[in-house]
């Protein structure tokens, strides 16, 4: 496989976005994942509001096809609250499973994880849904620990939901 190329998306990219987020919905969907997400519940909308808000979406390139993305937030009331500036927020980590290797989602994560650090935050902070125990051990294998609940997180489209809250320490990234 081609090496990772790492960029922020653009407008340009939106199409894709909503693509890969939709695979992604329909991947967990074969796995039995039922209640993260659905196909179609995001639109280009969506992802320019997360820039708008002043948040990024980096975009993975495998020569010239998209294998991944995530969203980086520099902050998220709706899931924890007012906070002080200290914590960068990962969010929509999508991988595209037809053609991206076993470990890419990793890769992408520790790159949003260097990204939080060298902005001088002290945290790297990201919510799971609370049923998801498949992705929650995931994130705690990833050295991440759970710092609390969010009740009734309110949902694109859809009915609110209950998260764990999880954070690591940016000293601690790789």
């Amino acid at each position: 496989m081609d090496p990772l190329h790492l960029r922020l998306a653009g407008d340009r990219d939106l199409t894709a976005l909503v693509r890969l987020r939709d695979n992604a919905a329909r991947w967990m969907l074969t796995q039995g994942i039922t209640g993260q997400w659905r196909p179609g519940e995001l639109n280009e909308d969506d992802f320019r509001r997360t820039v708008a808000r002043g948040g990024e979406i980096w975009l993975a390139e495998a020569g010239d096809r998209v294998a991944g993305a995530w969203e980086l937030w520099w902050e998220d009331e709706d899931a924890w609250g007012p906070q002080p500036p200290e914590a960068g927020y990962v969010h929509r980590l999508m991988v595209d499973r037809g053609s991206a290797p076993p470990g890419t989602g990793r890769l992408l994560l520790h790159a949003a994880e260097r990204r939080v650090a060298t902005a001088g935050r002290e945290f790297v902070r990201l919510d799971c849904l609370a049923g998801n125990a498949r992705l929650n051990a995931y994130y705690l294998d990833e050295g991440y620990r759970v710092v609390g609940q969010k009740a009734g997180k309110p949902q694109p489209g859809g009915t609110p939901k209950s998260f764990t809250l999880l954070e690591k320490a940016s000293r601690d990234v790789r």
